[in-house]
């Protein structure tokens, strides 16, 4: 059994996630903050919708649940921390609770930093990890509820997934990430091998994203740090670059 995911570019340079169970043809979207567009993927991919999966609070994330959910009359899921600044849930997770897609299964990690409330969905099958505004191609969330020391924890728990794990995140920004991270390690030959595959992918018309978890543990200067204050530090500089 094998989750796959594709991505849905809305807003600006924002992205969902369509999530699809091969063996029972069941699908998710994840963070439908523009619903036009996601009703068009959704379509696009045969006009199922099971499930809506949201990562966090934040409007460029969930903006467009209500009318996706009322196009496909489907269950929302998200964090159990938020259901106050969410819309509706129709279930409520917490860190180690599952989410069931078809024949697949998703753990629910708590990644606070970025929000108080921010959860990854991690799908063992296929090695999907929906990381929101946590984890990003190259780089990491603003620390706009949490500080650095909840965000360095959540990192190393994505961290220790398997390194075959797809990144699955929120925005289109390797390319801005990249440079920062060249500003900061130009010696790093993975980091130079990373961007040289993403700025084909960007040339091409491509999404730069998924990642792949084991290059990033190589390449991002968020997972490369050795101990929080590194990670603090590195943040900070990201701040201001």
């Amino acid at each position: 059994m094998t989750i796959s995911a594709s991505p849905v570019p809305i807003l600006n340079d924002n992205y969902a996630w369509l999530l699809r169970d091969s063996e029972t043809g069941a699908t998710a979207i994840v963070d439908p903050a523009d619903a036009a567009p996601v009703i068009a993927a959704i379509d696009a991919a045969g006009g199922r919708l099971d499930m809506i999966l949201l990562t966090h609070h934040h409007a460029d994330h969930t903006a467009g649940t209500d009318e996706v959910r009322a196009r496909f009359n489907c269950p929302v899921v998200g964090a159990a921390a938020d259901a106050h600044r969410l819309p509706k849930l129709d279930q409520s997770v917490r860190e180690g609770d599952t989410v069931t897609l078809g024949n697949a299964t998703a753990q629910v990690i708590e990644t606070p930093g970025h929000t108080r409330g921010q959860i990854n969905f991690f799908f063992p099958d296929g090695a999907v990890l929906l990381s929101g505004d946590t984890l990003f191609s190259l780089g990491c969330g603003r620390l706009i509820e949490g500080n650095a020391q909840e965000m360095y924890a959540s990192m190393r728990k994505l961290a220790a997934l398997p390194p075959e794990t797809l990144v699955c995140c929120g925005h289109e920004y390797t390319e801005s990430n990249a440079r920062f991270a060249l500003s900061i390690d130009p010696d790093n030959a993975d980091l130079q091998t990373f961007v040289a595959k993403m700025r084909a992918l960007r040339a091409a018309g491509k999404p730069s994203v998924p990642s792949v978890l084991g290059e990033e543990l190589k390449a991002n200067p968020f997972l490369t740090a050795r101990d929080v204050t590194q990670f603090a530090d590195a943040r900070a500089k990201k701040d201001k670059f």
